[in-house]
């Protein structure tokens, strides 16, 4: 693994840099995107600094909005990605076109597709990482910087609540609140759901089946996200809805996507589930995990494996 001082010295070089995040993006892909790509414009204002996403923002287009990129703008240009673990999940393809290529992350390290990289899976946001290499580096750090880190950091710590949130979270998050940005309106922007997402979000408790072991599961069909008005990426609010059960230990929601595929949720209380992700053409965190399947048949998989994982989760902690 790299150093801090390693990359900022590669960032050095290159008069055009090109920040990347994944595929449906969350606060923490966006914010560290663009808390980056803003505090490396004003350190350096005569590089072409640009934000690319091929997928737009959706309703998270009050942190950061992405540039337009041509495949001209690649020649002899460095590539970073933020919080994106494997290269399936790079938003973008053109990445493929620049010179160089570094990966900053806190997902494990199970695809090391960058030619640099600072992977630290013990960090709960890419964002926390981000500011970590501004403090070490001594780069700008105004408001409009730590806004998006912020909110990237609420957003994948689930409001400081997930076991990943340390006491260096706190230190960062006191330190990007002094610059004086407005916590409340990005707590606001982060929490506040639509009409139609909190029907939706009662819906999958309507739907969820909940195995003898603790494991559970959810199933959003496109033909019910039309009838409540929601987009496949807005049913995302619901991931987090069966884990208010208190008997709930592990859980999916898999949410059809317009081809008939299926975007696949992994969230849990104790079992690890990141590892189940990896082989659904996905991965994560230990509790915290996303993937794919391809039918019902790979739905009806993916469930039998978590419900396996919680037996085993139940037996070595009774």
């Amino acid at each position: 693994m790299s150093t801090f001082d390693e990359i900022y010295e590669k960032i050095k070089e290159y008069p055009t840099i090109i920040l990347h995040r994944h595929t449906s993006p969350d606060p923490d892909a966006i914010g560290s995107q663009a808390g980056l790509a803003r505090s490396l414009r004003e350190q350096f204002p005569d590089k072409k600094i640009l934000c690319a996403g091929e997928d737009d923002e959706g309703d998270l287009a009050w942190i950061n909005t992405m540039d337009k990129v041509t495949k001209k703008d690649y020649e002899g240009a460095l590539v970073i990605t933020t919080d994106t673990a494997n290269t399936p999940r790079i938003s973008n393809k053109l990445y493929k076109e620049a010179s160089f290529l570094i990966k900053i992350d806190h997902h494990p390290d199970v695809d090391p597709y960058a030619d640099m990289s600072y992977v630290d899976p013990d960090a709960p946001a890419a964002s926390q990482i981000i500011v970590d290499f501004i403090n070490a580096e001594k780069l700008p750090l105004p408001s409009e910087v730590a806004y998006p880190l912020y909110a990237g950091i609420v957003g994948d710590t689930g409001r400081f609540m997930y076991p990943e949130t340390s006491s260096h979270t706190f230190e960062v998050a006191c330190q990007l609140a002094k610059t004086g940005i407005n916590i409340n309106e990005i707590a606001r922007n982060i929490s506040d759901v639509t009409f139609a997402q909190a029907k939706l979000q009662a819906a999958v408790l309507d739907y969820m089946t909940v195995n003898p072991s603790g494991a559970a599961y959810a199933v959003l069909t496109q033909k019910e996200l039309k009838k409540l008005g929601v987009t496949d990426d807005q049913a995302s609010v619901t991931v987090s809805t069966p884990g208010r059960i208190k008997d709930i230990k592990a859980w999916n929601v898999f949410v059809e996507k317009p081809d008939g595929t299926f975007r696949v949720h992994y969230r849990s209380k104790g079992p690890v589930i990141n590892q189940l992700a990896e082989k659904h053409d996905g991965g994560g965190h230990a509790l915290a995990s996303g993937a794919n399947a391809k039918d019902m048949d790979e739905v009806k998989q993916i469930f039998a494996e978590v419900v396996e994982v919680t037996k085993k989760y139940n037996e070595e902690h009774e």
